[in-house]
């Protein structure tokens, strides 16, 4: 984690550093050493020369704030390291350093090297975090929460439907992230690797092999769709935790109390008696970075010609930047999921603070299917109880229709939350199973 004064919050988790200026560095010299070697593969330069290249590709004989500062100059980090590299290397191997290459071939393949190891690092989380649901989801199989939608009461649901819910998101998440294919870019000055001859495709491809990373059909130089979609699946990931992260909020809030964070954090600097599910706050917050980061990488996908002004240069920021939000979002989470605690007892009770007007529509269907009313008299009937202020199953009874044909006993039962919860469960069951026949995958 680097030392920002912001980064405790938005950039926890193993992401950060490895986005980080140290990595990129390293990727961008990685990139170097393997075309040297590459080229040396396909018989363009010698094995000897390329391990000369090779030798000098480390990252602690490089000054980041140097080349940093050298960018100005060219508008890329690539052109200033070349230089820097190409002073250190000696004698004839000197003249094969980036031979053939473009400044944007090493800069989008060292892109596809920082973005392949942090996804591989967030989609730990993804998986720890995919596990804590399902464990929350088959803990809370049958237990009774109220229903909410629009942020009022609705008919009964299940806690474990809730995270159920969360689960499919999230699994849902990591499948993007698993779609997901990194590819070299090697294409020269315009997407021709003109300067290797015949070469160019067995350099792009021994390139592909060194580095790990897919060989594509042609260069991608301003054909961005890799990039769009590595954004569109970092902020769908950023949305499902944006979710769950939003819903432990509500549902950590003082007069629900329904689930809360244990242990250390959440405290406030004035009110000694708060405790905050921060870590779910902290999830929120980094996951609300993701919309503008990817909107921007999108917007900026429209490269001209064979090399874009500008466009390519205003995708490197937000790049880093979403890589990092989501994956402290996605660590944030993983945190509030390892701390929650859930209060069976305050769901029961939150289900049943309607005093059954929740499940009212039970009553009307009991009449209509079961003894032969017509809907619009149930529903008169039932809404002028509703509407009464009385107990409502006092009132129920009491009603000339509803109690002609419903005892005070049958009444109470059909408004008891836990005897009105659908197809919770099968939905719940499906949604383990999914999960643990993705893990067996």
């Amino acid at each position: 984690m680097s030392d920002g004064l912001f980064d405790g919050v938005l950039a926890a988790g193993p992401v950060a550093e490895l986005v980080g200026d140290a990595e990129w560095l390293r990727a961008l010299l990685d990139v170097e050493a393997a075309l040297a070697r590459a080229e040396a593969d396909a018989g363009l330069i010698s094995a000897a020369h390329a391990e000369a290249i090779a030798a000098q590709c480390r990252a602690e004989y490089y000054d980041v704030a140097s080349l940093g500062a050298a960018t100005t100059g060219v508008g890329n980090p690539a052109a200033p390291l070349v230089r820097a590299l190409t002073e250190r290397v000696a004698g004839a191997a000197a003249g094969f350093v980036h031979f053939g290459a473009t400044s944007q071939d090493i800069v989008d393949t060292a892109a596809m090297l920082v973005a392949r190891d942090a996804v591989a690092a967030l989609a730990e989380d993804v998986v720890a975090c995919g596990d804590l649901l399902a464990r929350l989801a088959a803990d809370h199989l049958d237990t009774v929460q109220a229903g909410r939608t629009l942020l009022q009461h609705a008919v009964p649901v299940t806690f474990g439907l809730t995270a159920a819910g969360w689960l499919s998101g999230m699994d849902s998440a990591a499948d993007r992230l698993t779609a997901l294919t990194f590819a070299v870019q090697f294409g020269g000055a315009a997407g021709t690797v003109a300067a290797l001859g015949e070469r160019g495709p067995d350099v792009v491809r021994h390139l592909a092999a060194r580095l790990d990373l897919d060989e594509p059909m042609l260069p991608w130089h301003t054909e961005r769709s890799r990039i769009a979609t590595l954004a569109g699946a970092l902020g769908g990931v950023s949305a499902t935790v944006a979710k769950i992260a939003r819903d432990i909020t509500l549902l950590a809030q003082t007069e629900v109390a329904e689930a809360t964070e244990q242990g250390s954090g959440g405290g406030s600097s004035t009110m000694p008696h708060k405790r905050n599910p921060i870590a779910a706050v902290s999830a929120a917050a980094a996951a609300a970075q993701a919309p503008g980061l990817v909107a921007t990488l999108l917007s900026a996908s429209a490269h001209e010609h064979q090399r874009a002004a500008g466009s390519w240069h205003a995708e490197w920021r937000p790049l880093r930047e979403l890589l990092r939000s989501t994956g402290s979002a996605v660590r944030w989470l993983r945190t509030s999921l390892e701390r929650l605690h859930v209060d069976v007892d305050r769901m029961r009770a939150n289900a049943e603070l309607t005093g059954g007007y929740a499940l009212a529509e039970r009553i009307t269907s009991e009449l209509v299917t079961e003894h032969g009313v017509s809907r619009a008299k149930a529903h008169d009937a039932v809404a002028a109880c509703c509407a009464s202020g009385e107990p409502l199953v006092d009132a129920l009874a009491a009603d000339v229709l509803v109690g002609a044909h419903l005892s005070a006993e049958r009444i109470a039962a059909l408004l008891d939350p836990a005897s009105y919860l659908g197809s919770a469960r099968v939905f719940v069951e499906r949604a383990l199973r999914h999960h643990e026949a993705r893990k067996e995958h």
